[in-house]
């Protein structure tokens, strides 16, 4: 027990210190946070964390800029919950509160824009396509839905509309398309691989400053990771690492594509989860870019620091017929 306090103070002291260091790649992480891992079927869980992402890095495509002047930062709360119907269908929601803030510092004196508020919300179906416990191996697909929960005409201290980068909301339909697959071998059952493909085919804004349409590049990502599970003390603990390839188109206002919008990405995401108390689990990870080339001139991200707590709140066994 005094392990397993000594590992929820450690963890949370990372990351209270990451929080406290101080158009663009910003946004809240919807597709980082989808594909909940259910153990059985009838099983819900219910996860609750906060992301910080950290935008200080000023790039022309591949030249980083000699400039501090600019920094963007997004504060989310997220919340998931799903459940799975059987071992093969489940649901997820995704559901999230924002703050989006853009500083720019010159001549000793700061300017802020920012906005906060419920931000949009994923809706994912997944289906286990190949189930095969003998072997190992697990293969899903899944469908959702963007809703656009969230405000996307919030102004300034002037009373003017801020742009679509810094609104909690997109007012747009997006669809969302997931391919997964899990892998674990004999010589060691607890490691395993795993592989995720996200699309996201964005919809447009048709009232962006009332008269014209707005429409976010569409965005592929692309994730593979190993995991293993240790115990330390009566305390499992599970350390992942993952790395991430995102490409994103540019965007659109009024059908041409905006400038200095789009680019690619490499990032390397660490993860730590322990289980804290019975069927909770106390999860964080960072994300550290390892490669970007946006493209035109862009903020992009410095590093990104998730954490949050994992509950499983029930799960029922399933009948068995005779």
């Amino acid at each position: 027990m005094k392990f397993r306090i000594f590992l929820l103070g450690f963890c949370l002291a990372i990351t209270k210190t990451s929080f406290s260091q101080t158009c663009c790649s910003g946004g809240i992480p919807l597709s980082n946070n989808l594909g909940l891992e259910f153990s059985s079927g009838q099983s819900a869980i219910l996860g609750l964390s906060y992301d910080f992402n950290n935008l200080n890095t000023l790039k022309n495509e591949n030249e980083t800029l000699d400039d501090n002047s600019r920094l963007r930062t997004t504060h989310s709360i997220l919340l998931n919950a799903g459940y799975s119907f059987t071992d093969r269908l489940s649901i997820e929601g995704l559901f999230t509160w924002v703050n989006q803030r853009r500083i720019i510092s010159q001549f000793d004196e700061e300017n802020l824009d920012q906005t906060y508020g419920i931000g949009d919300a994923v809706i994912l179906v997944r289906y286990k396509v190949i189930n095969n416990i003998e072997k190992s191996f697990r293969l899903d697909i899944g469908f959702g839905v963007k809703l656009p929960l969230g405000s996307s005409t919030e102004t300034n201290d002037q009373g003017i509309v801020l742009n679509a980068d810094l609104q909690p909301g997109s007012n747009s339909w997006d669809l969302i398309y997931l391919l997964g697959a899990n892998k674990s071998f004999d010589f060691r059952p607890t490691m395993a691989f795993s592989t995720r493909l996200i699309y996201r085919q964005t919809g447009e804004n048709n009232s962006y400053f009332d008269d014209s349409t707005y429409e976010f590049g569409n965005d592929i990502q692309a994730y593979f990771g190993v995991s293993d599970q240790f115990l330390v003390q009566n305390t499992v603990i599970n350390p992942r690492i993952t790395f991430k390839y995102r490409n994103a188109a540019q965007d659109k206002i009024n059908t041409a594509d905006l400038p200095n919008t789009g680019g690619e990405w490499i990032f390397i995401i660490p993860n730590l989860s322990v289980s804290i108390f019975k069927n909770t689990s106390l999860n964080v990870s960072a994300e550290l870019p390892i490669y970007s080339r946006p493209e035109g001139i862009q903020l992009t991200p410095t590093y990104r620091i998730t954490s949050g707590f994992l509950i499983n709140l029930f799960n029922k066994p399933q009948a068995v017929l005779n």
